[in-house]
């Protein structure tokens, strides 16, 4: 693999194979109403190996309709969420609120590659966005090709399910 340039001036391995993910809603603040009538709601994302963590969050942040930014984190190698034993992702330091000097943090979103993860066809992760709110996603491995066609990465190829919003209006529901 060869090396070449990013965008943000680090250099990176050339790793043209093409990552096909599920990310899927797993809890968040959202209304009754909301959970009856969108059962499922999922996203499937391409996106290449060279590729960061940053810019997978970035697609799933567009992919949901999201507005407002918000720390995250994933984890990676665990059972469930917020297993100690999971490997974790999160902003570095110079990010306001980052927290990465914790011992806890595995790495940096901004100079981790989907490649340089050992991911395999099933694995899966979890992405925690918004820690106030507790946005928690299940992110599936459904492929992983050897070479990407040309084209855009980062990509949506799927939606299930209605996107629910960031911010949920209680008092609306209150009033139905």
């Amino acid at each position: 693999m060869a090396k070449r340039e990013s965008g943000k001036g680090r250099s990176v391995q050339n790793d043209d194979r093409l990552f096909t993910l599920e990310v899927s809603l797993f809890s968040g603040p959202m209304t009754e109403e909301f959970a009856k009538t969108n059962k499922a709601v999922s996203h499937t994302i391409q996106i290449r190996g060279d590729q960061t963590l940053e810019e997978l969050h970035d697609a799933i942040f567009a992919a949901f309709d999201r507005s407002d930014e918000h720390l995250y984190e994933y984890q990676i190698g665990g059972k469930r969420p917020m297993d100690p034993k999971a490997r974790r992702y999160g902003l570095g330091d110079g990010h306001e609120g980052s927290g990465l000097d914790s011992p806890d943090l595995t790495g940096d979103v901004t100079d981790t590659t989907i490649g340089s993860l050992g991911l395999k066809v099933n694995d899966m992760f979890g992405y925690w966005f918004d820690f106030d709110d507790d946005w928690w996603h299940q992110i599936s491995v459904m492929s992983i090709e050897h070479k990407a066609p040309r084209g855009q990465y980062p990509k949506v190829t799927k939606r299930v399910g209605k996107n629910p919003p960031q911010h949920v209006d209680w008092d609306e529901e209150d009033d139905q």
